[in-house]
């Protein structure tokens, strides 16, 4: 399996029928490249829950051969499922974009998330975290960052500007802030306990999961029936809501912090991302990286 899921760069070549785009374009392609255009969720534009949605990679296309993904030096893609990037974004840190920025926009904008003055807790501040973050600030909210890393809480305050952090292995400060939200967004993949967080939320709030632990989601029922909370999920957005999100943080000047790497680096990176140790997205530079003396023999 090759992957390769935020892919951003500059159109070569179109066919005779593409009508929306032309040579030069700044373009990306997201997570998908294709479904049924025929099923009630691609009616609504939510492809992503296309029963026949074609991922990016590692899935079977419409001639039966495997999506390769973006790590390549050219790739070919159906017009319906390519965006435009902003001119004022740079593309490097516009690509994350394509699947943190999206992962996390469209709940906001879905379950209603975005109403100025009202407050959001952000679980876990690594690339889906810390995008919602910038998207929680942009749309007006009072944003509480929740971690059980300390030492992220000045990064996230003075670089992101996150207004109260919380430690959620501290019990009196996860009690100090019970009801203090309305919302919250756990980006979290790892297995944690979903109870604690339910008792942040003010009576009506509501706690989307976009992380995917292993284990099963757990609470007890009185800890959203005697405050009529929700808990709900979401996968990324669909291709017109990625194009708004795209539009959006053009607008708000809204990117990813990334590390450039050439793809030689790839292996270190990973051995880097099972400690943590990157901020907060690692983007291959391909073009320049299948240029190199590397990959000339």
């Amino acid at each position: 399996m090759v992957p390769g899921h935020e892919i951003v760069g500059t159109v070569v070549e179109v066919g005779s029928e593409v009508k929306k785009f032309s040579t030069g374009d700044r373009v990306g392609v997201g997570c998908m490249v294709g479904s049924c255009h025929h099923c009630d969720s691609c009616s609504k534009g939510q492809e992503q829950y296309c029963e026949k949605v074609i991922w990016t990679y590692g899935s079977t296309d419409v001639d039966g051969s495997v999506t390769f993904g973006g790590y390549s030096s050219l790739m070919v893609c159906n017009q319906s499922f390519v965006v435009k990037v902003p001119e004022n974004l740079p593309l490097d840190a516009a690509a994350p974009l394509l699947c943190a920025g999206i992962t996390v926009y469209s709940p906001m904008k879905y379950f209603q998330m975005t109403e100025p003055g009202k407050s959001l807790g952000v679980v876990g501040l690594g690339g889906l975290g810390h995008m919602a973050v910038k998207f929680g600030k942009a749309f007006g909210l009072q944003v509480t960052v929740i971690s059980t890393s300390p030492s992220k809480e000045k990064e996230a305050r003075e670089v992101l500007g996150a207004d109260h952090f919380v430690i959620s292995k501290d019990e009196k400060q996860m009690q100090g802030a019970a009801k203090s939200v309305d919302y919250i967004i756990d980006t979290v993949s790892a297995n944690h306990p979903v109870e604690p967080l339910l008792n942040l939320l003010k009576v009506n709030g509501k706690l989307v999961i976009v992380g995917l632990p292993e284990k099963p989601v757990q609470f007890a029922a009185p800890a959203v029936v005697m405050g009529r909370r929700f808990v709900g999920g979401s996968l990324i957005g669909g291709v017109k809501e990625t194009q708004e999100m795209l539009d959006f943080c053009g607008e708000h000047n809204i990117c990813c912090m990334i590390e450039k790497i050439p793809v030689e680096y790839v292996n270190t990176a990973m051995e880097r991302l099972v400690k943590g140790d990157v901020k907060y997205r690692f983007v291959i530079d391909a073009a320049q990286s299948f240029k190199s003396d590397a990959f000339c023999n």
